[in-house]
């Protein structure tokens, strides 16, 4: 199941997208697509309508982000070996773990807003992993039943501020508009093996990543766990789980957005994002 919401920032309609993509209005059933809505049986009630019964949505409308009421907004880092290599960094003996601000969360499609004066502004396609039940010190063998399903991301990073302004990392990865998720949240049924998804990321219509979740150095159920172990995960939150090789940074010059760019990322199963730098 493929669930989205559309309308304007702040006016959203939750809303599924039924066999033959169209979109499909769940407004009149679900007030929106909060946490509570992830429940497994939630899930399940939402999966047994009919949707080819309910109104349909324009396709031209805005998309936002798929998950209304997001609480927690965690990334990690240097999870694919070509992107640590890149990076001149050490392949991580456990996952390196930071926070977004979930001011940045923005529609897939929405516009890429530089911070003033920014010349480091990197882009980084990922897989969104997004809680259903709450998690606390939960084991790896178990982690996935945590999991309501999965959405495309770009971890968008303000290199400056990350690696030289003297402190986390969440500088660099919190300015409004750097975290694009969605078009739609894909429900953990629908994708048995996370580790087994293409993803490719193109800048002004020149690829620059192209990758396989396969070669993560922690998958998914690794990662639930894990950060279970010293916080409580939360329905809704979302986890953005790496980057492979190929980020701005990494490039021999690097290269970085310019306003006016065109950045496009696509996964398998979990859709496509188009932003401008604006």
């Amino acid at each position: 199941m493929k669930l989205l919401r559309v309308g304007a920032p702040g006016a959203e309609k939750p809303a599924a997208l039924d066999a033959q993509g169209i979109i499909r209005d769940l407004s009149a059933l679900v007030p929106d697509l909060t946490p509570d809505w992830l429940a497994p049986e939630k899930l399940r009630a939402l999966a047994a309508i009919d949707l080819e019964r309910l109104p349909v949505l324009s396709a031209d409308a805005r998309i936002g982000v798929p998950v209304a009421g997001i609480r927690q907004f965690i990334g990690i880092a240097l999870n694919y070996r070509k992107h640590a290599e890149e990076s001149g960094q050490a392949i991580p003996a456990e996952p390196i773990v930071f926070n977004k601000a979930i001011t940045s969360l923005s529609g897939p499609n929405d516009a890429i807003v530089m911070p003033p004066g920014s010349e480091h502004t990197d882009w980084e396609i990922e897989m969104g992993i997004v809680i259903g039940t709450a998690a606390r010190s939960v084991a790896q063998h178990k982690a996935l039943e945590h999991v309501a399903g999965y959405c495309l991301a770009n971890d968008l990073s303000e290199r400056h501020w990350q690696n030289h302004r003297n402190g986390q990392w969440c500088k660099g990865k919190s300015f409004d508009t750097f975290g694009p998720i969605g078009p739609w949240l894909v429900t953990a049924d629908d994708i048995p093996d996370p580790q087994a998804l293409d993803m490719e990321l193109s800048v002004n219509g020149e690829r620059k990543q192209a990758s396989n979740t396969s070669d993560m150095i922690f998958p998914v159920a690794y990662i639930v766990s894990y950060v279970s172990q010293f916080m409580t995960l939360l329905p809704g939150d979302v986890i953005v789980s790496g980057t492979p090789g190929g980020v701005g940074m990494g490039l021999k010059p690097p290269q970085y957005l310019k306003r006016g760019d065109v950045v496009r990322l696509a996964m398998d199963k979990l859709g496509t994002q188009t932003q401008v730098v604006a």
